[in-house]
């Protein structure tokens, strides 16, 4: 991107002058006018436009807040560090765009002098505004859908990866070189090139969607192991604490992958066991429930009964004839 163009981008706000001289957070009344912190396209966007910038102010962690427009966040030097409230802790670097709706929250944690990040204010009309190409079926125009919906979807916020991709970097530097120079008299070409662009977003949106994928099967897999070892005591507290995510974001995705949430996976597993314990040993029923770490005899028998269709003394029975 030009010099020009990131040296007017990294000059110090007002805001942050004043972080820099002692204030110790953001000025939240810059954003919301409202108790709970929504961030107010009334406060950042001129009247009659559909789509701002605003550098991220750096120096400060900005507490959790949502949006209620569409913000695309784009680093275009150094890194951020955001916490999606129920989902991931992500560090985007240069090139890296996450896109968010209107449901999804997050903190961002303090960056510094050389970290810039580009926030693009898009207000819901923009999509409304007549059919484009990347109304076509795929993940953006899944979450475009959801974005205009007072409905929450599964997926809140997208994650791309445009560093090196020619066509996305050329469209992004013109847009914000016309938002910076000429806001006021090139609207419509300023909304031809967010279309553009998000044309080209939605061509690596397959692509988007396999990471996602894939990092949702890591995560399931990881769980699914722990149960596997930690099956008498184990709690969803523990792997959550373990790894990094929080229990709502957990039950979700392990719901969405193997169609249980984390306490039936901890009950198959427990019932695995016991049936284990039936065919290859002589331990009593009373020593198994113990074993598999239930405390409550009654319920053993009636979830078991329920998996198996009988009592563990008639499965037993079963097994060792």
């Amino acid at each position: 991107m030009r010099e020009e163009i990131l040296e007017n981008l990294y000059r110090i706000t007002e805001e942050e002058e004043q972080l820099l001289n002692g204030r110790s957070s953001i000025q939240k009344e810059i954003y919301t006018s409202e108790d709970e912190f929504v961030v107010d396209s009334n406060k950042l966007l001129e009247q009659g436009k559909l789509i701002a910038i605003r550098p991220h102010t750096r120096f400060a962690y900005f507490p959790e807040h949502r949006h209620n427009y569409i913000e695309m966040m784009v680093i275009l030097k150094g890194s951020i560090t955001t916490r999606i409230v129920d989902g991931d802790t992500l560090t985007l670097t240069q090139g890296d765009i996450l896109l968010m709706n209107r449901h999804a929250r997050h903190e961002i944690m303090p960056s510094g002098r050389e970290d810039l990040a580009l926030n693009f204010i898009i207000l819901p009309e923009f999509f409304t505004r007549g059919s484009a190409s990347y109304d076509k079926e795929n993940i953006l125009r899944d979450f475009i859908i959801s974005s205009l919906s007072d409905q929450r979807r599964q997926r809140d916020y997208l994650i791309y990866h445009t560093l090196g991709i020619i066509t996305v970097e050329n469209l992004m530097e013109n847009l914000i070189w016309t938002l910076i120079n000429h806001s006021n008299d090139m609207n419509l070409i300023i909304l031809t090139t967010m279309d553009l662009l998000l044309m080209n977003l939605a061509a690596l949106s397959a692509d988007t969607l396999k990471d996602m994928r894939s990092k949702g099967q890591n995560i399931t897999i990881c769980a699914l192991e722990y149960i596997d070892h930690n099956y008498r005591n184990g709690t969803l507290e523990e792997f959550a604490s373990q790894s990094g995510y929080t229990t709502a974001y957990l039950s979700r995705l392990l719901k969405s992958y193997t169609g249980y949430n984390f306490k039936q996976l901890l009950q198959q597993r427990k019932l695995q066991q016991a049936a284990y314990y039936l065919e290859n040993t002589t331990l009593t029923t009373e020593r198994i429930i113990e074993k598999i770490g239930y405390e409550n005899s009654a319920y053993f028998y009636r979830v078991f009964e329920k998996k198996y269709g009988c009592s563990p003394r008639v499965y037993r029975k079963k097994h060792s004839e």
